[in-house]
């Protein structure tokens, strides 16, 4: 499984009201896949790029659904959610290396993390990409 990393300006989002982690019902969580490194230092939606819409891959990517956030001894997890994925069709999806979590709710879209898959993927027609979520998918301690 990819590492999941944190964008810097997650914490600071959070601590503005950015996202509704507890109840996850308010807003939509979304992962778009790109093929520019992340930076810890990026901040919003498409920085860095998605990739264009094409070939059964619709830029801004693909909603997690329904989440939950809960604390426990002072570590809050946020967890569940459906493991996003794509199917080629009629050509190729890529190549994408990363695939970002956002939220697509918030007016300026604030970026979360990443997963780094560790070289270019390219899907090629017919077969499907998943990024699986872990459980949690983030903690903050």
């Amino acid at each position: 499984m990819a590492a999941f990393n944190k964008f810097n300006t997650f914490v600071g989002d959070v601590a503005h009201a950015l996202h509704d982690m507890k109840t996850g019902t308010a807003q939509v969580y979304q992962v778009y896949l790109t093929n520019t490194p992340p930076v810890a230092s990026n901040t919003v939606y498409n920085t860095p790029a998605d990739l264009p819409t094409a070939n059964g891959y619709t830029a801004g990517g693909v909603s997690i659904g329904a989440i939950t956030g809960a604390q426990a001894a002072g570590v809050f997890s946020f967890s569940g959610g459906t493991n996003p994925s794509w199917t080629a069709q009629g050509g190729s999806i890529g190549p994408f290396e990363y695939a970002v979590l956002y939220n697509v709710t918030s007016p300026t879209k604030p970026l979360i993390g990443w997963w780094d898959y560790g070289g270019p993927i390219t899907l090629t027609n017919g077969n499907t990409f998943t990024v699986t979520l872990p459980s949690p998918i983030l903690t903050l301690t």
